[in-house]
């Protein structure tokens, strides 16, 4: 009798292949999504570039198609920072069904002021947050019409050292722009793991994997003009730091991974195996402030409230 083949090691420069299905990246324009957008294209999948810049999104399909002949890739407008705008996204995305989403986009401010979205909602915590909650359940009917769909939620290293304040989730009253960000992708985190243990408690084939991807500077990212272009002579000053981070095309390795690898599993931590800061994308344990269900419980009612939605794992579309 012969044995089972063994599952081959996951190679990030020979992908699986993927025809057939479709995958959303939103933020699928620049910076790590633009990766994970031109890196998922080569499976063969359908990939749509969620983006609100629709110049920028044009200029990244044609960047993608000049790297990969026959790129099956289009766009549609998303703002994530405009909660009421995503009432149309499922229509436009034009499929009857979500193979992965990758919860990729992000506003990272520097420096105050505090800045809130059209819905009043303060802008990382809104953008970030909000904004990829709200798409969720806005997405689920044709995720669940999926037969084993993923939903990858791109946090940060910067969460590690991060805490919630449950009764400032919008900073409003201790604003400090890096430590907002830095909630706001925690925050993020939660939400994957909190909709795992959602999603199989309601025995939904659909799985929600939190992944994120280390230290990634545009100084070691490659050039794909005019999406990024990188200068000579940023590549030779950050050599050095290319001994603990990356560049944004190794970052994406962890999200592609989270999209295309049967071995990974719904409520996985994953990122780069090198401290955690760069290299190939390997399963972590989750960090011990992530575990805490009360926190995650309690910032999905909130944020329940704040979008009057809820990522339902039933089928049916959702109204609100």
């Amino acid at each position: 009798m012969s044995s089972p083949s063994p599952i081959p090691a996951w190679d990030v420069h020979r992908l699986p292949r993927a025809e057939g299905s479709v995958f959303l990246v939103t933020g699928g324009n620049a910076g790590i999504g633009y990766f994970v957008a031109e890196q998922l294209s080569a499976t063969g999948a359908t990939i749509v570039l969620g983006s609100r810049d629709t110049a920028k999104a044009e200029a990244a399909m044609a960047s993608i198609r000049s790297r990969v002949p026959g790129a099956r890739v289009r766009a549609v407008r998303l703002d994530l920072a405009d909660l009421p705008s995503l009432s149309t996204v499922v229509d436009s995305l034009e499929t009857h069904r979500l193979d992965a989403v990758v919860h990729n986009a992000g506003v990272a401010l520097d420096d105050p002021p505090r800045r809130e979205t059209r819905d009043g909602h303060e802008v990382m915590f809104g953008t970030n947050h909000l904004g990829h909650f709200a798409l969720t359940a806005r997405l689920m009917p044709l995720l669940s019409a999926a037969p084993a769909a993923r939903i990858v939620t791109v946090g940060s290293f910067a969460a590690k050292s991060e805490r919630l304040d449950l009764d400032d989730l919008q900073s409003q009253r201790d604003y400090r722009a890096k430590r907002s960000y830095g909630r706001s992708k925690l925050a993020q985190m939660h939400f994957g793991l909190e909709l795992d243990r959602r999603l199989r408690t309601a025995g939904s084939s659909t799985a929600s994997v939190v992944v994120h991807p280390g230290g990634a500077l545009d100084s070691l990212t490659p050039s794909r003009p005019p999406v990024h272009v990188r200068r000579v002579g940023a590549r030779l000053g950050a050599a050095p730091a290319a001994l603990l981070v990356q560049g944004k095309h190794t970052a994406a390795w962890p999200a592609v991974r989270a999209v295309l690898d049967p071995a990974v599993r719904g409520g996985q931590l994953w990122g780069p195996r090198l401290f955690g800061l760069r290299g190939a994308p390997r399963q972590e344990t989750v960090w011990s402030h992530l575990a805490d269900t009360a926190v995650a419980t309690r910032l999905w009612e909130a944020s329940c409230d704040l979008t009057d939605l809820a990522p339902d794992p039933d089928p049916d579309p959702l109204h609100g």
